[in-house]
């Protein structure tokens, strides 16, 4: 081992026994232990132990652990310390500027364990209260975050959306004769990505110069399909193909292998290179166009119907402000809503249980009501409905009593707490939920974090079932780091007859925006408008708010 690779080591001790709450003394140790091997010159495998101890500030219980670390590649205190601290934890020991003390904090009173959960806590401003934290901290550590995963194998659809635009404009800026799109996986919109994939339709493919001055570093390259790297570190594959076959090379690298064999064999004997769009395609097939976003698999239910779009959703649902843990205040966030163009805001800030997310206690639910009545009378036609998104306690119940809980326009069911259960438990806490009278919509089915946390495991099938018999939606929670239910359960809800409600769950204004990555969501799971909740307008909500009431009177 190299003596920095050594000095790491102790670098880590000194990171997790700070954590811990170990004696500052020795934790002192252990850090100046780090900095004086990683600047050591001769290589600590060629020195004796009396060379070791010679070094300043090594005695004879830091050079046994060198000599530990020598022989074995590593020492028992360090083993034993890693043995308590979630393999999450310790991952956050790696971002730079973000120290133990503060790990500790989040640790403790977050009861936060990796880096998704992290950053989606820093999205939903959890850490803005916490002792040594604050806004600009908090937008610090969240910037942090993305930095380090940057570096990591698989990427939030909306963390390469942003890049992906970029590189497709440079890119038609120095071919502004070619022709530049999104294709394969980020085409589809699959909610979690491996790289980006631009395909480059030009005159002549064997003249790449362009590509050569370009500020992309070229990885590798087979057939004129390069893997690059963008000026932001970000994996990119480049489809460069003759721009006359365009189309064909384009359906070509969209669909998935399952979708494009499917196809084939579905129209033996159909010559489909050099075509110039993809139009011909399905023209030739005698098939009407399929949308990019549902070529996971090809299915006749594939062709029936429009997707939803932006425009069909009329109003925000699963919103939160200052009341709770929003960013902006009840009035900001009604007003962005109605300069976006939408009709109406459910404000569902969380609810008592949710202390951590400064839940409203029983008076401020009633004091939001009141300023909500106010703000209605001045933004009409747009309106604010009184909403909540209520924790689902660990025996099914809703927060807050009967008596308040028949004042709320509309319920957003949430389970936020005790996650760690079995699917019978999951399960049947889920549906004594959905059987609540006052609940409205099911939220985030399974409390998963893309790509940091699983979700608790349901039974799907028995959840939307119960969520149809009691005329309970189903939320698609919009946030980029959720998108849950998973598109896949759409085509059983719709059939089952449970709308689907895209929701933002906004903690700030532009929070709003994240709608549209549960649409792309939604348009994979082949959902319509009238299948979605809030593609009702104000006067449809409002009479389906009526008839439920009713229906409980």
């Amino acid at each position: 081992m190299t003596n920095k690779e050594i000095a790491r080591l102790f670098n880590q001790l000194a990171g997790l026994m700070e954590l811990h709450g170990s004696s500052p003394y020795k934790t002192k140790s252990y850090q100046n232990a780090y900095l004086q091997l990683r600047k050591t010159a001769t290589p600590l495998v060629d020195m004796s132990d009396t060379e070791i101890l010679a070094l300043k500030g090594i005695g004879k219980s830091l050079a046994a652990k060198i000599r530990e670390i020598l022989n074995t590649g590593t020492f028992q205190a360090l083993g034993g310390l890693k043995n308590k601290t979630p393999k999450g934890i310790q991952e956050m020991l790696n971002i730079k500027g973000f120290g133990a003390k503060k790990i500790r904090v989040i640790w403790n009173e977050l009861n936060v364990e990796n880096l998704g959960e992290l950053l989606y806590a820093c999205n939903e401003n959890r850490l803005v209260k916490l002792k040594g934290f604050g806004q600009k901290t908090q937008a610090d550590l969240k910037q942090k975050i993305e930095y380090y995963l940057q570096s990591k194998d698989k990427f939030h659809y909306a963390t390469l959306e942003r890049e992906a635009s970029e590189l497709q404009s440079y890119l038609q800026e120095l071919l502004p004769n070619a022709k530049v799109a999104f294709t394969g996986a980020l085409r589809r919109r699959c909610i979690i990505l491996d790289n980006i994939e631009v395909i480059i339709g030009i005159d002549d493919i064997n003249n790449v110069e362009w590509l050569d001055n370009s500020p992309l570093e070229i990885l590798q390259h087979q057939n004129n399909i390069y893997q690059v790297k963008t000026a932001n570190n970000y994996p990119a594959t480049l489809y460069v193909v003759d721009k006359a076959a365009f189309g064909s090379k384009q359906f070509r690298y969209t669909g998935s292998k399952n979708f494009l064999t499917e196809f084939v064999n579905n129209n033996k004997g159909i010559d489909f290179s050099g075509l110039a769009t993809e139009k011909e395609i399905f023209e030739q097939s005698n098939t009407a166009f399929i949308e990019p976003e549902l070529r996971e698999a090809f299915s006749e239910n594939n062709i029936t119907h429009s997707l939803i779009q932006l425009s069909d959703i009329k109003g925000v649902i699963h919103a939160h402000s200052t009341y709770s843990d929003g960013i902006n205040t009840l009035r900001e966030m009604a007003e962005y809503s109605k300069q976006l163009g939408f009709e109406y805001l459910v404000i569902t800030d969380h609810s008592q249980s949710a202390f951590y997310a400064n839940g409203l206690q029983p008076e401020r639910v009633l004091e939001q009501m009141k300023e909500i009545d106010e703000l209605n009378q001045q933004l009409a036609p747009f309106k604010i409905f009184k909403g909540i998104e209520s924790d689902i306690l660990s025996n099914g119940d809703l927060d807050y009593s009967p008596e308040l809980l028949k004042q709320f326009d509309i319920i957003i069911a949430s389970v936020h707490s005790n996650l760690k259960m079995t699917s019978e438990k999951a399960t049947e806490r889920i549906i004594k939920a959905i059987q609540n009278p006052f609940t409205t919509i099911l939220g985030h089915p399974t409390g998963r974090l893309l790509l940091s946390r699983e979700g608790y495991p349901i039974d799907y099938q028995k959840i939307i079932d119960v969520c149809a018999e009691h005329n309970v939606a189903i939320e698609l929670n919009a946030n980029p780091y959720r998108l849950d239910l998973d598109w896949k359960w759409i085509p059983y809800a719709t059939q089952k007859g449970v709308k689907i409600a895209i929701n933002p769950d906004a903690h700030s204004t532009q929070g709003i925006h994240d709608t549209q990555y549960g649409l792309y969501a939604a348009r994979k799971g082949g959902l319509i408008a009238q299948n979605c909740f809030n593609n009702m307008d104000l006067a449809e909500l409002e009479s389906f708010i009526i008839n439920r009431s009713k229906a409980m009177d």
